[in-house]
């Protein structure tokens, strides 16, 4: 399994923020239209609009470090918007991404088995 997926949740979004969050998804989405290596990038939000959980699918780790340099300035207002970042991985990352990862503390899921 080559490529690497990613589930970021932002546990409590506070409803005077709501649209200014939606707003930044709108921004992040236009950002990632232009990257190649982005294979799924999906917004979901609870039936309260209070949690967003967003499913990312990546083709490598280098399409992850083209997307952090793409669209990384929006990742902490989000962040502060949405109750912080749950950021779960799964698939082997390069060093590189897991360095720039580290801060985050993110669950990592090494690939076992799958088609």
């Amino acid at each position: 399994m080559d490529t690497i997926q990613f589930t970021a949740t932002f546990p409590n979004i506070a409803p005077d923020k709501l649209a200014e969050f939606k707003q930044n998804i709108s921004a992040a989405l236009e950002k990632v239209r232009t990257e190649t290596g982005v294979r799924q990038y999906d917004w979901f939000f609870n039936a309260d609009e209070t949690v967003c959980v967003v499913r990312e699918t990546y083709a490598d780790s280098d399409a992850i470090l083209a997307h952090v340099a793409n669209v990384g300035a929006l990742i902490g207002p989000m962040a502060e918007m949405g109750g912080g970042l749950e950021l779960e991985v799964f698939g082997s990352v390069s060093a590189e991404v897991a360095e720039g990862l580290a801060g985050l503390t993110p669950t990592m899921y090494s690939h076992f088995e799958g088609l």
